[in-house]
């Protein structure tokens, strides 16, 4: 278990993850590498200058799919710079934005863009909003299995919460297994999905100078008691 310092890596054979941050309200980014083929997950603010560092243009430019939890600024903070690099470079490739049902941030960020320059985008976007827990796969074969996660926000009023659209994802290559929670508090989907799987990435952002139960985030002991039903786990996004 590793927890907070990052980046964290993680890999078996040539299965790969990074995740370059997980910072509550700043930005999270996480890169996934199957094979010769890389995948980007929850691309905050940073994203681009971290896969530029990581992969470089040209691996950049071949990232097919990006995988979206929720439509929160620090989970999606990077995706306009990431279309428009893409755009500036001259990607040719299709790329498929993967997001749940009714994230409305995607749906505007991506009409925004195609808006803006509708006839200088070299390359194809799929929109895929998730609707359901039906397991698919990526052009390069990676497996995919969304899964609904209980994570809400509070509303203008300062009290009331509401479930925003978001989901949790497991990825898998040639046997091997990695879940991602996305942000969520305690849930049996994720604890289901998590179980037995090779890596947990699992949030822990509770505020733990809060009393009471939290709808929105799991706390710590919450967050480990999840991820040691996995082989290994990171905890990750923990309020500094």
């Amino acid at each position: 278990m590793t927890e907070n310092i990052y980046p964290l890596t993680w890999q078996k054979e040539d299965f790969h993850i990074k995740v370059f941050c997980s910072i509550p309200n700043i930005a999270t980014g996480i890169l996934i590498q199957a094979s010769e083929n890389y995948f980007i997950v929850d691309p905050g603010d940073g994203i681009l200058r971290d896969l530029n560092t990581e992969i470089g243009t040209k691996n950049i430019l071949n990232v097919s799919d990006i995988f979206i939890s929720h439509g929160h600024h620090d989970h999606v903070g990077g995706v306009w710079t990431l279309l428009t690099y893409m755009r500036v470079m001259q990607k040719i490739t299709p790329l498929t934005l993967h997001f749940p049902k009714g994230c409305k941030e995607i749906i505007s960020i991506h009409n925004a863009f195609e808006q803006v320059y509708a006839n200088s985008i070299p390359y194809k976007i799929i929109l895929n909003e998730i609707p359901n827990s039906d397991e698919f796969k990526s052009r390069q074969g990676l497996l995919i299995k969304p899964f609904p996660v209980i994570h809400k926000e509070i509303l203008i009023d300062g009290v009331t919460k509401q479930q925003v659209p978001a989901i949790g994802f497991t990825f898998e290559h040639k046997g091997k297994k990695i879940c991602y929670g996305g942000d969520t508090s305690y849930c049996i989907e994720l604890e289901n999905a998590a179980r037995g799987c090779d890596l947990a990435v699992i949030e822990a952002g509770h505020d733990t100078h809060k009393k009471g139960p939290d709808d929105m985030h799991m706390t710590l002991s919450e967050a480990k008691k999840i991820g040691e039903s996995a082989k290994e786990y990171f905890l990750v996004h923990v309020p500094e």
